[in-house]
């Protein structure tokens, strides 16, 4: 079960890991990392897609705060997301963002997900979630123009 777990939802991990940290590296890192830590306890994870995004989730924000120091130094150009240049240039934004405010972005606009089960995911109330959505949002557009 975990072998079919891995291969269905590896891809989509990957990807989450890899917006919430712009790291093709750091996202296998975290994926890994994830399965391994669930792996002792399968048998008693009740939602393991759950269970995996949110671990993904706290593995990435535990990470961004030595992640951003080492970036600050080295001042990397980042990885593409994609070949459109516009979406890149977009998501080098959206890297800008503190990690809250980043997480909120890819969870809620590509992993589509509610903004409570977000809350849930990030463990804070939903309407501290509305307002990192809305902050982060009038940070991009203000960025964008």
């Amino acid at each position: 079960m975990l072998e079919e777990t891995y291969r269905e939802l590896r891809l989509p991990l990957l990807r989450l890991a890899f917006l919430l940290t712009g790291s093709r590296e750091t996202a296998e890192d975290l994926v890994q990392s994830a399965f391994a830590a669930a792996q002792p306890r399968w048998h008693q994870i009740d939602d393991p897609p759950a269970y995996l995004r949110s671990s993904v989730v706290n593995l990435a924000k535990d990470g961004q705060r030595r992640e951003f120091r080492r970036r600050r130094l080295l001042r990397s150009e980042p990885e593409p997301v994609t070949a459109i240049p516009e979406l890149d240039e977009t998501w080098v934004l959206v890297r800008r963002l503190p990690a809250t405010q980043r997480a909120v972005v890819v969870l809620h606009y590509y992993e589509d997900l509610p903004l409570v089960e977000i809350g849930r995911l990030l463990e804070r109330p939903a309407n501290t979630v509305r307002s990192d959505l809305r902050r982060a949002l009038r940070r991009l557009r203000k960025d964008l123009s």
